[in-house]
């Protein structure tokens, strides 16, 4: 019984630097994974944006397209001090060939 090769990754961006994020990315489609999903929330948004393009002008370039954007906000923290956080969901997905 072979083992079924997972369709899509999720990256989920935080206080690492840039290329950790962009290895892992590269990593995920190079084991054959169709779509990568990367994800992040406040500060880590920028890094998120940094890690799809490198990935897909430096590291892949014409193998990979942004497929979609998803934005949103969600409010975190206790009640009471409760606070909106922006988040970001940028997919990136193999070219058909």
């Amino acid at each position: 019984m072979a083992a079924e090769r997972p369709s899509e990754g999720i990256i989920l961006v935080g206080q690492k630097p840039t290329m950790n994020y962009v290895l892992a990315t590269v990593i995920q489609f190079n084991q054959g994974v169709d779509r990568v999903i990367i994800k992040a929330r406040g500060r880590a948004i920028s890094k998120a944006v940094d890690t799809a393009e490198i990935t897909r002008t430096r590291f892949l370039p014409d193998q990979i397209t942004v497929k979609e954007v998803k934005i949103s906000s969600e409010k975190v923290g206790e009640p009471g001090k409760e606070r909106t956080v922006s988040t970001i969901e940028i997919v990136l997905e193999r070219v058909k060939k």
